[in-house]
């Protein structure tokens, strides 16, 4: 149970880099995003496009970047 612990509390600083990261540099992060949603896409033959773009701009959202050209930032809500 302790490992389990352990292993959330990594995934949890990883997850607070990755978040300022795309903060500092959100075209970048933004890209890399995109990037990651097409392999997924094309990996699964575009079975499941609709999710997997809607998963990306959820992911872009929560990190404060840019959904698109000439759209504000969302602010992430993280239920607090």
């Amino acid at each position: 149970m302790a490992g389990m612990f352990k292993k959330l509390a990594v995934l949890a600083g990883a997850a607070e880099a990755a978040r300022r990261y795309a903060q500092k540099n959100p075209e970048q992060a933004g890209k890399y995003v995109d990037q990651a949603a097409q392999f997924v896409d094309k990996q699964t033959k575009g079975k499941y496009s609709g999710q997997i773009h809607g998963a990306a701009d959820k992911a872009k959202g929560a990190a404060g970047i840019r959904k698109g050209y000439g759209e504000p930032p969302t602010t992430p809500n993280r239920g607090y």
